[in-house]
């Protein structure tokens, strides 16, 4: 099953186990997180919601905060003017944990997974 939340005005869709960027939230590393905005559930019976899945909601744990890679923005500007910029974006990291669809149907992260191994302890 996945699903696809709406997180910062940003759509994502998301499995269990998955690790997303996302725009800096304000909540602390280690945290957890419900998100509600719930647009889409896929799997063998799929969910479309108006605009969201009422009682459906996708739980993440906060990994930490970080700034992006460096970005190198150059214009060139008429009469030879030349500028160079660098730009590095603010971020969250996300581990989604569990997904429920709101009808009882629950898929969670697989404990011998990869990423539960190193960040669920």
């Amino acid at each position: 099953m996945y699903g696809v939340v709406e997180i910062a005005g940003h759509q994502y869709k998301v499995q269990a186990g998955d690790v997303i960027d996302v725009e800096k939230l304000t909540k602390d590393a280690g945290s957890m997180i419900e998100l509600d905005q719930v647009l889409f559930i896929g799997g063998d019976k799929p969910l479309v919601g108006a605009p969201v899945i009422g009682g459906a909601k996708v739980t993440a744990k906060v990994l930490m905060h970080d700034r992006s890679r460096k970005l190198i923005v150059f214009k060139r500007k008429p009469g030879g003017y030349k500028r160079r910029n660098g730009h590095r974006q603010h971020f969250t990291a996300l581990l989604i944990t569990e997904i429920n669809d709101g009808n009882g149907n629950t898929v969670k992260i697989d404990k011998a997974s990869k990423n539960a191994t190193k960040y669920l302890k």
